[in-house]
């Protein structure tokens, strides 16, 4: 079992960024593949109903797993400059103390979350044919916060380290046991949505203990137990750039949560289309998230290394292989988008057809913009790795407005076709805020040619 980890600090930006990207790419497909299981088998062997149920929970989902992803991709932050500035004791010390901040915070999130499932689902007028199930599914995938939240801090801290084919292997071996368990909890057992979601938790575990088994033999970070105890204020300085990024998933969220209480009101066969897309959104945007990840470890590196000239090459040939990659996207939606909607749906005829109707019109609405959402990926990634957070929970803040104003005023004048265009505007308005903010900022760091160094942001 090789550790991987990776110097961003020399060799071609581009090369470097799609190298480490490709792998994080190939473990979103295997990731969004094995989501898609879950609901592909839900939707065939339980119904339409069923699908309904997980899909009005994914938002909620989301809520959740956007506080532990944020918390634990801000402190790999501080991890990727302390290991491109090559200081060692530093980066053991962060590594400890993520990990400590990681488990109290997934406890505290575990009994919020239990807690109030309930009354969140009564609040978003959630169809009554479906608010059971959904309620059995969220509470059995949150029992599972502490699984992800480990496997959370674990893979970001091997990205943050260069790493991205150990999380490549552990999603690997997640997704075989997750999709042979949700076949045996499913369709065997008949456990039905209660068999998805337990399937996916100890799919999570899994991964989790694998990216553990691989960090352990990195000499780097072998820690030992003082390095839980030093630097008191190191948990400060990781929580002061990790707190925005979560504050900005909560909001994100919380947008996504009124287009979800809109999209309730429209009935649950709305609902099943509805999810069916949301399902695909993964898919849509699985490259974008994997160049997202490079371009932060990249760009956190090299400001540890003060090697600014190399963070603008490198966020430049990233905004070029995203572009690219999203037009390719875009284009096989558009053209077999209907035909792989049509393996969430069963039931009779006439349903199907008004699910797959209200599907594909939502996803090729998203894959004709798809650009825009992987041009908000780069340069969200390239402030975030410069230990920038604000500016990205700024556009987080945007992407509220933007995503609530739409959804709750576009159908009133178009109809539910309205409800379509929340996500699209959502990421047009944090993309140029964030466009015009990299701009900003990167001006500000000197040529390491004509520069006695400025301060690196972060460290």
């Amino acid at each position: 079992m090789g550790t991987n980890e990776k110097k961003m600090t020399t060799g071609s930006p581009g090369k470097l960024i799609i190298t480490f990207a490709i792998p994080l790419m190939l473990g979103n497909i295997l990731q969004q593949f094995y989501t898609m299981a879950d609901t592909m088998i839900v939707g065939q062997v339980v119904g339409v109903e069923a699908l309904a149920a997980v899909g009005a929970g994914d938002w909620l989902v989301w809520l959740v797993f956007g506080i532990m992803t944020g918390i634990t991709q801000g402190f790999s932050i501080l991890v990727a400059q302390f290991y491109g500035a090559r200081e060692k004791e530093n980066l053991k010390c962060a590594v400890a103390k993520s990990y400590i901040m990681t488990a109290l915070l997934s406890v505290i999130v575990l009994a919020v979350s239990e807690g109030a499932v309930y009354h969140v689902l009564l609040f978003l007028q959630t169809p009554d044919n479906v608010i059971d199930l959904t309620m059995l599914y969220l509470r059995l995938i949150f029992a599972g916060i502490p699984i992800i939240a480990a496997y959370n801090i674990f893979a970001a801290i091997l990205r943050a380290l260069g790493n991205s084919r150990s999380p490549l292997i552990a999603m690997t071996v997640a997704a075989l046991i997750n999709v042979g368990l949700d076949l045996l909890f499913v369709a065997v057992f008949g456990w039905g949505v209660a068999g998805a979601a337990v399937a996916t938790v100890i799919a999570q575990g899994v991964s989790a203990l694998y990216c553990l088994m691989v960090l352990r033999k990195i000499p780097d970070i072998r820690l030992e137990k003082q390095d839980f105890y030093r630097q008191p204020a190191m948990s400060l300085r990781l929580l002061k750039v990790a707190t925005p990024l979560a504050i900005q998933n909560v909001i994100i969220s919380v947008g996504g949560l009124t287009v979800q209480y809109v999209v309730n009101g429209f009935g649950f066969l709305f609902v099943a289309g509805f999810t069916a897309s949301n399902k695909l959104y993964g898919v849509l945007e699985m490259a974008a998230v994997s160049y997202g990840y490079a371009i932060t470890t990249y760009v956190g590196q090299n400001l540890g290394a003060k090697k600014y000239q190399r963070i603008r090459k490198g966020v430049h040939s990233g905004t070029y292989m995203a572009l690219l990659t999203s037009v390719v996207i875009s284009g096989v939606m558009v053209l077999f988008g209907r035909n792989i909607l049509s393996l969430f749906v069963s039931g009779e005829p006439e349903q199907i057809r008004q699910v797959l109707d209200i599907a594909y019109k939502y996803l090729f609405i998203m894959a004709i913009f798809l650009w825009v959402l992987y041009l908000l990926y780069v340069y969200r990634s390239a402030i975030q790795g410069l230990g920038n957070t604000l500016i990205p929970l700024a556009s987080g803040i945007a992407e509220f407005v933007m995503r609530v104003s739409v959804a709750l005023l576009l159908p009133k004048l178009i109809g539910e076709d309205g409800i379509f265009y929340a996500e699209i505007c959502a990421w047009t308005s944090a993309a140029v805020l964030l466009f015009i903010s990299y701009m900003i900022i990167i001006r500000k760091y000197k040529d390491s040619s004509d520069s006695s160094e400025l301060p690196a942001k972060g460290l």
